[in-house]
């Protein structure tokens, strides 16, 4: 089968497979699920339970040569003998979900050879759906999306430090936005141009970050490091540093804004 088949057999696959697992979802939003905290901090839900449940089912059943990286499970480094492998994040912006906020997204990406090939972001909660695939195509319930253009002003995720040192002409018209919990989202906002741009703080991981990555890169910008590297997942280590998400007109100036600045 031709690879571009394989990708395009993939998107459908982890496509319909977040949308149940958006449902899962569901049955415990606003419902008072239990919750307990990874080293006293971070929270995790019966729900992210059930959704990390039902896609490592589903997904490995229809790919068992696939590898496997989710927030949910334990590591498993035999993830980085094969050729390509899911990286999942069963509910990305927790915090939001159990607090009944509908900002939170599943996030579902399979990635080859470092990077992301398909991308789905189900949003239930906001009635939203994004993809990306590998033929290019950035899509937010079946249509296409943009980033902003230069000059056209909006929001900035930022913070103040940062925001500060971006050039005049760049932010002319522009005000930082509110907390957005779900970083994946948060992503998708800079590809449909709700965000002129995020910055990342330090120890994000694979799982926030690689289906998010193919839907704004396919919508016209990317993630990157503040050296301008484009990020490659699926390595040994899944954490990463300070890292910029824009349109590719915005980045050098937003890069050069993060430099330096301890966050």
């Amino acid at each position: 089968m031709p690879e571009n088949n394989i990708e395009a057999g993939d998107l459908t696959l982890i496509r319909d497979a977040a949308q149940e697992a958006g449902r899962i979802a569901m049955r415990y939003f606003r419902k008072d699920p239990d919750v307990w905290y990874k080293g006293g901090r971070s929270p995790v839900s019966e729900a992210d339970i059930a959704v990390n449940r039902f896609l490592h089912a589903e997904l490995l059943k229809a790919r068992p040569e696939y590898g496997w990286l989710s927030e949910e499970t334990e590591d498993d480094k035999s993830r980085l003998q094969g050729d390509a492998v899911f990286v999942v994040d069963p509910i990305d912006g927790t915090r939001a979900f159990v607090k009944g906020k509908d900002v939170w997204c599943v996030s579902v990406a399979v990635v080859r050879d470092g990077i992301t090939v398909a991308g789905v972001l189900s949003c239930p909660a906001c009635g939203e759906f994004f993809e990306g695939s590998a033929d290019g195509n950035a899509l937010k319930n079946g249509k296409p999306i943009k980033v902003a253009k230069a000059g056209t002003g909006g929001l900035i995720a930022s913070p103040d430090i940062v925001f500060d040192r971006l050039p005049k002409n760049l932010v002319r018209g522009m005000k930082r936005s509110p907390h957005i919990p779900s970083l994946a989202y948060r992503i998708a906002m800079v590809a449909d141009g709700r965000l002129a741009a995020t910055f990342i703080k330090p120890n994000s991981h694979d799982w926030d970050l690689a289906a998010a990555d193919l839907i704004l890169r396919n919508a016209g910008g990317a993630i990157t490091d503040i050296d301008g590297s484009p990020l490659r997942y699926n390595k040994n280590t899944i954490s990463h540093g300070i890292l910029i998400a824009g349109p590719d007109e915005f980045l050098p100036d937003l890069q050069f804004a993060a430099s330096g600045i301890d966050l």
